[in-house]
């Protein structure tokens, strides 16, 4: 199946929203994510622990961290124990971008549908592409779509609203229609979050990881580079 985007491949949120989700980004109090979408921390775990990380920002040849804004008082010698945000896709601001963090995220949806795409750049590969992986999160788990999913440090990942009419129930009422033009998730980091541990993948990266073939269904989630 083709990795396609739903709506016009944009990461500028500016443009106004419907007022359904607007709404939703008032009440929850969030801003445009740097990855795409919009985010709102919920919690930072006061607990410090040792940082289990390298001590210089998270980099490789296939990716940058330029201009990653960093917390103030943050100490990379330490890591809250966890942090938590809700993450939201729309019409107007429709993917997250390829990108990692060194710890483990735990996702949880909250409303809507959309598409994951993981490339597993931690596993080892002899010459050969990144495992590439990709699955729906929303309600209907009988066909196989996921309420929790788990991406472990090291991997990447993008996300963006599907294209497609199907059955789904919202509210207990069934409709054959495209599922809600938004996701609405919660993201769980462990140890917390730092944008000191984030990075994007290029999309000349993004080929050196699964080839120029694959690169070309994918590089709309890439930034450039």
């Amino acid at each position: 199946m083709a990795i396609a985007p739903a709506f016009q491949v944009t990461g500028d949120s500016a443009e106004k929203e419907a007022p359904e989700i607007q709404a939703v980004i008032d009440a929850l109090g969030m801003q445009p994510h740097i990855e795409g979408g919009y985010y709102a921390e919920t919690d930072r775990d006061p607990w410090l622990v040792p940082s289990p990380f390298p001590n210089v920002p998270s980099s490789s040849p296939s990716s940058s961290n330029n201009e990653m804004p960093l917390r103030p008082g943050f100490d990379p010698a330490f890591r809250n124990a966890s942090t938590t945000i809700f993450y939201l896709i729309t019409p107007n601001s429709s993917h997250g971008n390829f990108h990692r963090n060194r710890a483990r995220t735990v996702h949880t949806l909250h409303r809507g549908r959309g598409r994951y795409v993981l490339i597993h750049a931690d596993e080892e590969t002899k010459n050969g592409p990144k495992r590439v992986e990709s699955f729906i999160v929303g309600p209907d788990v009988a066909v196989g779509e996921k309420l929790q999913w788990i991406v472990e440090g090291g991997k990447y990942k993008a996300s963006f609203l599907p294209d497609d009419e199907r059955e789904w129930e919202e509210d207990g009422k069934k409709t054959t229609a495209a599922a809600p033009g938004w996701l609405l998730i919660s993201e769980t980091v462990v140890p917390g979050f730092e944008f000191f541990d984030h990075d994007f993948l290029t999309k000349a990266g993004l080929k050196e990881l699964i080839g120029e073939d694959k690169a070309k269904e994918l590089d709309w989630l890439a930034q450039r580079g």
